[in-house]
């Protein structure tokens, strides 16, 4: 899913583009995607684009009369910038906004149709789309710590909740516990002050750090290559490969259709969180620690056995 980096990135080029432009017409192609029927789609057409913003993991354009888009990516759904007049891709196109010097493309990789657009009137509906998180980019330490140790869960929990920290998502969050050298499953109330604001710095540094990043990634074209697993990345969809710290292999828990990643020798003191699945499978082979872990690979791969065959821990 598009985070904080990705979507500010996405908001510059469109502001780029389409701020004072015509929105000449929107077509729909997917009976999916548009969520709301009242103020009909047909009337953003002939309005003029006022501006682009982005509110938490949306992309929210302002138009002239009081009417706003409002664009959800969730997990697969991704913008393109084409000519005018592009047409929808098959099976994968969602809605199309053409403006006199381009068509911006909404597409979905997926088959989930998660994705969504709401068209709404006037600043107070606007609003009802707002999950109400902070900016953790605009948060002094002391609002920080109020608002992550206001309730009991994990830091991964609390730091994704889009009601307490705007824009932050499995990836990032990934990234902020690798460089605050903090357990995922670590408790919200069991942290001292020295952590929360080593967590605080690392929020702040991660996210601006991504995005600067991918500013320079992108320049002055259009993101082209938005995704959830980079190169650069730390511990996010790296499990097994090397941490760039310790050089331990990269954990995972996984769950439902995410996955936690995370470096035990940096963030849990060298233990390894039990994955759901496959420690009920594995029960007492499990490794506890990450010392016993790389044993059990070493050994597999000693008698020959395939790395990462279904059986083997993680």
């Amino acid at each position: 899913m598009p985070e904080l980096p990705d979507v500010v990135v996405y908001v510059e080029a469109l502001e780029r583009r389409i701020v004072g432009s015509l929105l000449e017409r929107v077509r729909v192609a997917s009976p999916f995607v548009l969520r709301t029927f009242e103020p009909p789609i047909e009337s953003a057409a002939g309005r003029r684009v006022l501006d682009v913003r982005r509110m938490g993991k949306r992309i929210v354009l302002e138009l002239d009369g009081g009417l706003f888009l409002v664009i959800h990516l969730m997990v697969a759904g991704r913008l393109r910038w084409r000519k005018p007049g592009a047409a929808l891709p098959r099976g994968r196109g969602l809605a199309a906004f053409d403006f006199p010097d381009g068509t911006l493309l909404f597409t979905e990789e997926g088959k989930k149709h998660r994705a969504g657009l709401w068209l709404a009137q006037g600043e107070d509906a606007l609003a009802a789309h707002d999950p109400g998180g902070l900016e953790p980019l605009d948060l002094t330490l002391a609002a920080f710590a109020s608002a992550l140790t206001a309730a009991r869960h994990t830091l991964k929990r609390r730091l994704t909740d889009p009601h307490v920290f705007s824009g932050i998502g499995n990836a990032y969050s990934d990234e902020i516990l690798h460089a605050a050298r903090l357990s995922p499953l670590q408790l919200t109330t069991n942290l001292d002050a020295g952590e929360i604001a080593r967590l605080h710095r690392a929020v702040q540094e991660t996210l601006t750090v991504w995005t600067d990043r991918l500013r320079v990634e992108t320049a002055d074209g259009f993101p082209e290559k938005v995704t959830a697993f980079r190169d650069e990345m730390a511990v996010h969809g790296r499990y097994r490969k090397p941490c760039p710290v310790c050089g331990a292999p990269v954990q995972r828990i996984r769950y439902a259709e995410n996955e936690v990643n995370y470096c035990a020798q940096c963030q849990t003191g060298g233990k390894v969180l039990a994955d759901r699945g496959m420690s009920r499978l594995l029960k007492a082979d499990w490794p506890r620690s990450i010392d016993e872990w790389e044993g059990r690979m070493g050994d597999g791969r000693k008698d020959g056995k395939a790395e990462g065959r279904k059986g083997t821990p993680g």
